[in-house]
């Protein structure tokens, strides 16, 4: 009979945790640089090199691959004939686990999450809890597999409960290009099929745990009808035109994966939840015999891909910058920026707005007036970084927003990721601003343009704080110009259109 050691479970979930914040599963990075050679649309793979390159340096440098380092999920396959050398039970093990991951003073992990979720909505600092699916089955061993899931894929998650008649693929194709590019495409779609409402959702998440493995299907052939569903998806997805970061382009995802359950014969419950670009997890066992150990990458596992903004790249002083100097930028054209840039998402325009509106002045520091928004929650630095990573997060959660910043603070523009909804580019074509967008899951790369960082407002508000960064050729694309036109609605119109005629 096994027994198992309550800090080799505590060490070894903190340990895998750490992995994965820095190190990609080798089979994503091998499906996701076959895409990149394949790619044709050039902003689509420009976008994946980028991906491609920050998972590298992610890799040497042990940092996070994005700083959404994500909320935890743990599936945890309890043997029967398990003992236990613990004095805390399961759960409480795996938090502890998580916390000393988090903390982790040579590589800080950003605490996402936050209690009161209804309510006041505080910062745990230490991103426990975690969400555990616990199972107990034969055998003497421990097996866990840990996952960091971050907020702009899981918040694209769908649920359906379908008609037993109704068809599967029918509103898979309907509802992905209501997802947007926050999901940070190419990654993969986890389908859950049958059992309950919970179950369905369940299965989807848990499906995303398995390796990346539909080239190899596509080569053997379908066996049953759960193959012969992943390929037809694959295919019809990918034909949307969708494309890496939703710019356009040959591929969107990198595989389907589904697993299903007997459900009631009234119900046909789907889920669907998508793995974005910064895909983590990993899997181990614990026999008894002590920590679990985790294979170390070799870099020559990554591919070396070179990615530059090119000649005809438009260099900008953020800090002269005028209202009618962004008049002449163009729809795609990459932008690369210098000077100072303020930060702020979610907490801190909430924030902003209610100052305004109730008749009282910003802080100190804080002035928006023709000055561009980062939006952004980074990573703490460590030993003699500015900041830790610092992608963008997604910028349709601002819209709402977008309106009264402009009329009331003078801002000029914005950077994200992401498409921006009607009513976000009604707004920038009222004011004649613009909306710029940095690549999601390139978070490391991103924060080597940032030189220098500090909090101006709102420090309470941890991670969502407002910060001030001097930055140099910082990469953005322009997503929304100053008329109105936008890169996520022309880009994948294009390129189905492309994809279409190509088939025919």
């Amino acid at each position: 009979m096994t027994t198992i050691k309550q800090n080799d479970l505590i060490q070894s979930v903190a340990d895998s945790l750490q992995y994965i914040s820095y190190y990609h599963p080798q089979d994503y990075i091998q499906s996701l640089y076959k895409a990149y050679q394949m790619e044709e649309s050039q902003a689509a793979k420009d976008a994946m090199a980028q991906i491609l390159i920050n998972s590298r340096m992610c890799a040497e440098g042990k940092r996070p691959i994005c700083q959404d380092t994500g909320i935890v999920t743990v599936f945890a396959e309890i043997g029967m004939d398990v003992q236990w050398d613990a004095e805390m039970p399961l759960e409480d093990m795996i938090n502890e686990g998580v916390r000393k991951a988090y903390l982790h003073p040579d590589n800080v992990l950003r605490a996402s999450i936050l209690a009161d979720p209804a309510g006041k909505r505080i910062n745990t600092k230490d991103n426990t809890p975690a969400v555990i699916h616990t199972k107990m089955v034969s055998g003497d061993k421990v097996d866990i597999t840990v996952a960091a899931k971050g907020g702009g894929s899981e918040n694209k998650s769908k649920f359906t409960m379908l008609n037993p008649s109704d068809d599967i693929v029918e509103w898979v194709l309907k509802t992905v290009p209501t997802m947007g590019a926050g999901w940070c495409p190419p990654g993969m779609l986890g389908i859950g099929i049958g059992g309950t409402a919970e179950k369905a959702m369940v299965l989807a998440k848990r499906s995303l745990m398995d390796p990346v493995n539909i080239q190899e299907l596509i080569a053997k052939g379908p066996e049953n009808r759960v193959e012969e569903l992943r390929l037809e998806l694959y295919e019809k997805v990918n034909a949307l035109g969708i494309g890496a970061q939703g710019l356009g382009g040959l591929t969107t995802v990198l595989d389907i994966k589904i697993l299903d359950y007997p459900t009631h014969a009234a119900s046909k419950p789907v889920a669907m939840i998508p793995n974005c670009a910064a895909t983590r997890h990993v899997h181990f066992t614990l026999d008894g015999s002590g920590v679990a150990e985790l294979p170390t990458p070799k870099l020559e596992d990554w591919p070396q891909v070179t990615w530059d903004a090119g000649a005809s790249s438009r260099r900008v002083n953020l800090d002269e910058i005028t209202a009618q100097d962004i008049q002449s930028w163009q729809p795609g054209e990459t932008i690369l920026l210098s000077g100072k840039l303020l930060t702020g998402r979610d907490a801190a325009h909430k924030r902003i707005h209610e100052l305004i509106s109730s008749g009282q002045s910003l802080p100190d520091g804080v002035d928006f007036k023709n000055r561009f928004i980062y939006y952004v929650g980074p990573v703490d630095p460590v030993r003699d970084e500015a900041v830790g990573p610092a992608g963008p997060t997604t910028a349709t959660r601002m819209d709402k927003f977008t309106e009264f910043m402009l009329e009331e603070t003078g801002l000029l523009g914005m950077v994200g990721k992401a498409e921006r909804g009607p009513v976000a580019i009604e707004a920038i074509t009222k004011h004649k601003a613009v909306y710029l967008i940095a690549v999601g899951g390139a978070a490391y790369l991103v924060s080597k343009a940032i030189r220098a960082s500090r909090v101006v407002a709102f420090e309470d508000l941890g991670m969502e704080a407002i910060h001030e960064f001097e930055i140099e050729d910082m990469p953005v694309t322009v997503a929304v110009s100053s008329d109105g036109q936008s890169v996520h609605q022309s880009g994948p119109s294009e390129w189905k259109i492309k994809i279409q005629q190509s088939a025919a």
